[in-house]
């Protein structure tokens, strides 16, 4: 292990003092939780100062929880910002899930004419009479390291007897700051990759808030994780001579680690050697799971299927653990787990595979958890952080996607290998590949809010697919969309929380970009490039859920599964019918996927 830097910050508050007297009446953005906020107004009254400390991050939202009073509130209508250093729909993308939280109300946002300051409208309707407030949102314009400019939440103070009205840098902002500075000078090789891991522990006194009854918090510690990582991502992308988006980029595993600690901040920054632990966890009945699956859970799973056992290593010396079941049914590969974060689909492939090996025709492959290193890092985050995104566990040990990784390279397959191996051994022509997103809002504060690279991502809009296909394979690629989403389309609990989320998606970011194929969300690309000739991809926002919103998460994802499987069986096959293939499923061995996404998405 090799230290880099090692650092503890002033608080918010003693850089406050050191610029407040006696008598000073004052303003002040930070990003702090309201009880540091409050403690800060408290401790400024001791001193004989008049304080109102409030949140540089999402200033409007944490207006109307700490500060607009809705009680008699009948509408509430916002005019959001618009500036010339951010996507115009910053501000209204900011404003989320302020739709949600102001209940039944009528509820407008609409953007105003471009000008100078960064303010919100708010107009609320009371009776017959409209109170206005205005919501100051604190930004500066920088470039960062990718030579963009952004525009980006800072600190900000007012003291107006005295004329002070400027921006002072928060702790939170100077970590950030410090730490791509350290990353940026340092002596890196020439050649990728750089490090095992590159390790950003900070310890910040800030508590997540949950918004209730969205799953959604605010988390100022997620934030600076994601804001960390793929900063420093990008970093490294530019580096290796690519262009800022290219997933085929090798650094390392970048791990930055934001734990709650009460003090001063601190932040440490060491380069240390891979961590190979197993990822652990106390077995759980596989169809009602409540949390992402323990390493020897799965191993346990595959190996009490009938057929043949595959693995392949990682580079950080771990197995990717799969079952290969032959039959006279046209092959399959099921695979979950390329992104390590995405949890419901290893579940939902163990629990579709379970129920496919019943039948003696079945053929497939499955790989429940194709990347155990990203896996066992997204365990090693939740531990301190469960109910965050942990992006650093997204990608692959050396910091790739795997579906990007050439197939020409030996030396670097990797955990593609078993891709690879069952599109030569079966011939496979239809891949289900299982994935999920953020089941909560996605943002990058301090290099403009919106995720880069990633804006349709940052906000939930419900279960959805993407088809891939080769251009020869267009007909049965449609033809098995077709035959997925009419039974998707049927599962009433899974459309109505696809109907709520879409309505709070679009009130925030706008359309979707989603096509609806028989009622249910879909995308659909054609390209010559990918493994295998049709590509079925599940999107769930799973990251990152527990207990009965889980169960529902892995159940549609087995439950798509299953669709796939037997559609392609009766697209391949045209003298069976649907029906027919009902036999590859003995429903009375499993309870009603219907009753069971009803059951656990109630309300």
């Amino acid at each position: 292990m090799v230290t880099l830097f090692q650092k503890t910050y002033d608080r918010m508050f003693d850089r406050l003092m050191n610029l407040l007297r006696k008598g000073d009446v004052a303003e002040v953005w930070s990003f702090d939780d309201r009880t540091t906020r409050l403690e800060m107004e408290a401790e400024a009254k001791s001193r004989g100062i008049t304080l109102r400390a409030r949140s540089a991050y999402k200033p409007l939202v944490n207006a109307f929880l700490e500060e607009i009073d809705l009680s008699d509130v009948t509408a509430v209508s916002v005019s959001y910002p618009v500036s010339p250093f951010a996507d115009e729909k910053r501000f209204r993308l900011e404003a989320y899930p302020l739709a949600a939280l102001v209940g039944s109300r009528s509820f407008e946002l609409q953007p105003k004419a471009p000008v100078g300051d960064l303010c919100y409208e708010v107009n609320l309707s009371i009776g017959s009479d409209i109170h206005t407030r205005t919501i100051y949102a604190p930004n500066r314009v920088y470039v960062d390291l990718t030579g963009q400019n952004v525009l980006s939440p800072t600190g900000w103070l007012r003291v107006p007897e005295r004329g002070l009205n400027q921006r002072i840098e928060t702790d939170f902002e100077e970590i950030y700051k410090d730490a791509m500075k350290i990353i940026a000078a340092h002596g890196w090789k020439s050649d990728a990759p750089f490090f095992e891991e590159l390790n950003v522990s900070v310890q910040l006194p800030q508590m997540d808030l949950p918004l209730p009854p969205l799953d959604e918090s605010m988390s100022l510690r997620e934030a600076l994780h994601e804001d960390l990582y793929f900063s420093a991502l990008e970093y490294f992308t530019l580096k290796s001579g690519k262009m800022l988006g290219d997933r085929n980029v090798r650094p390392g595993q970048i791990v930055p680690e934001i734990t709650f600690a009460t003090g001063r901040p601190e932040l440490s920054i060491e380069l240390r050697p891979y961590d190979r632990r197993a990822r652990g966890g106390e077995a759980q009945p596989l169809d009602e799971a409540q949390q992402a699956a323990g390493e020897a859970q799965i191993v346990t799973e595959l190996n009490s299927l009938r057929g043949e056992t595959l693995t392949c290593e990682t580079v950080a010396g771990r197995l990717v653990h799969a079952r290969y079941l032959q039959g006279s049914d046209a092959p399959v590969l099921i695979s979950g787990g390329q992104h390590a974060n995405e949890t419901s689909g290893i579940v939902g492939a163990l629990r579709a595979a379970r129920i496919l090996s019943t039948s003696a025709s079945s053929h497939f492959t499955v790989i429940p958890c194709e990347n155990p290193d990203g896996y066992a890092l997204q365990g090693r985050l939740c531990a301190e952080n469960p109910s965050h995104m942990s992006h650093a566990a997204r990608y692959t040990a050396l910091g790739d996607d795997l579906e990007y990784r050439g197939v020409s390279d030996e030396a670097l397959i990797f955990e593609k290998r078993l891709r690879m191996q069952a599109r030569k051994q079966t011939g496979a022509g239809l891949h289900i590949n299982l994935h999920g997103y953020p089941a909560h809002e996605w943002t990058r504060p301090l290099t403009g809010y919106v995720p880069r690279g990633f804006p349709a991502w940052m906000i939930p809009k419900g279960f959805f697919l993407i088809l891939r296909h080769h251009e020869e394979a267009r007909p049965e690629a449609m033809a098995l969309l077709d035959h997925v989403t009419r039974r998707l389309a049927s599962l009433k609990d899974l459309m109505a929380m696809n109907r709520r989320q879409h309505a709070l998606f679009e009130t925030h970011a706008g359309p979707n970009g989603l096509t609806l194929v028989n009622g249910f969300p879909c995308m659909v690309t054609v390209g010559n490039d990918g493994l295998y000739p049709v590509t079925l991809i599940t999107e769930y926002p799973d990251e990152t859920l527990y207990g009965a919103p889980f169960v529902a998460a892995h159940t549609v994802q087995m439950e798509a599964v299953l669709a796939a499987y037997q559609a392609w069986q009766e697209i391949l096959r045209p003298g069976l019918t649907y029906h027919d293939c009902a036999e590859i499923i003995d429903v009375r061995s499993r309870r009603s996927s219907d009753e069971q996404v009803a059951n656990c998405l109630e309300g």
